[in-house]
Order: structure tokens, then C-alpha cells, then sequence
């Protein structure tokens, strides 16, 4: 159903954020974890709302900070790759954080040396770039 995708795009485009972090994990291959999230944030006023919507889609988990906001996050690759599929033709806004998210996902599958991983490393710098984020203080490379 379109109208289902189209929703969520624009609520992605005006309170939403797509982006990759590679956090310091000593139990992955070259120590560090790629960590791919999309997040919806809304007032916790609405959560009844937000609940309905994780329902309906299925997929990720809601959280609510101390400051009263509310998240829906979705952070497994599989669902990644079906919301961003879906609303690939509707987004407007974030559309390069769109492709990116995939062409990692992509690239993330194929890391067999770390020349490949710090090639992805570099792809998600771009998203610093994109987004509205704070400097990066992971160095891998």
C-alpha cells in the first residue's frame, strides 16, 4: 500500500534521521561494530499514536528519553532495507541518507580486509555531512 509508505516518508523527512555509527567493539573482526539506525522522534504527549504506528509497520522498538521524547527505532539491517525500499520514491528531503543507508548495507556485506572496511568507514562519514551531527571522534584510519 503507497499511502502507508508515503506516510512514513514524510514523517521520516520532518522528524526522522537516518544514520550509521561505528562504535569501538573488540568482539568484532577489525574492533569496531557498523551500526546502522533509523529514528523517529516525537513528544511523548503522542505516544499512544507512536505505539499504533510500531504496530501497524511491525518493526523496530519505541524508547522514551528523560527529556519526555519519545523514539522509534529501528536498527536491524533487514527492516532497514524494507522501510527504506518502500519509501525510497516518497522521501524528499532525505533521500541521499536514503541511497547512502543502502549503498553501506551493501558494502558492509562484502568487508573482507580492513582496506574494505575503512572504504565503508568513509561512506559513513558522509552522513556527518548530511545530517545535522556532531564531529566524529572515532578515527579508524
Amino acid at each position: 500500500m503507497n499511502i502507508k509508505w508515503a506516510y512514513l516518508a514524510g514523517f521520516l523527512d520532518g522528524d526522522g534521521s537516518i544514520y550509521v555509527r561505528i562504535k569501538p567493539n573488540k568482539t568484532y573482526k577489525f574492533n569496531f561494530q557498523i551500526s546502522p539506525s533509523i529514528v523517529f522522534f516525537q513528544s511523548k504527549k503522542v505516544i499512544e499514536k507512536i505505539e499504533k504506528l510500531q504496530k501497524q509497520y511491525q518493526i523496530g522498538y519505541l524508547r522514551i528519553r528523560k527529556d519526555n521524547i519519545i523514539e522509534w527505532i529501528i536498527g536491524d539491517e533487514l527492516n532497514i532495507r524494507l522501510l527504506l525500499k518502500n519509501i525510497m520514491p516518497f522521501v524528499r528531503l532525505k533521500k541521499a541518507q536514503d541511497k547512502l543507508m543502502l549503498e553501506i548495507l551493501n558494502d558492509k556485506k562484502k568487508i573482507k580486509d580492513k582496506d574494505d572496511f575503512i572504504k565503508v568507514a568513509k561512506k559513513i562519514e558522509q552522513f556527518k555531512d548530511l545530517n545535522y551531527s556532531k564531529k566524529r571522534k572515532i578515527r579508524i584510519y
